[in-house]
């Protein structure tokens, strides 16, 4: 018997956690300016690539650059890489 497809979507979002290698995704859902949505077309349009990666280029590059600036095992950077989850009253990056 042939799946319908909400089971075909719910199979592909069970593996999702499971792809690219056995790395794994996470799914982001979020809202964001009209301004700022504007820009990430912009910018996907000019290097010819999905939103996506334009997200991905910018949080990899800023992540990096943080840790490149932190000492190695020190209270910034076990606060930095710390696993516990963020708090809700957390403030916007400045």
């Amino acid at each position: 018997m042939a799946k319908t497809a909400a089971q075909r979507q719910a199979q592909y979002r069970a593996r999702r956690p499971f792809a690219d290698s056995g790395e794994g995704e996470r799914r982001l859902n979020l809202w964001i300016g009209t301004r700022l949505e504007l820009a990430l077309t912009r910018l996907a349009r000019h290097y010819c690539v999905p939103k996506r990666e334009i997200v991905e280029r910018l949080i990899a590059a800023e992540d990096e650059r943080i840790a490149n600036d932190i000492v190695l095992d020190s209270p910034e950077w076990e606060a930095y890489f710390r696993t516990a989850p963020l708090r809700s009253n957390a403030t916007e990056p400045g």
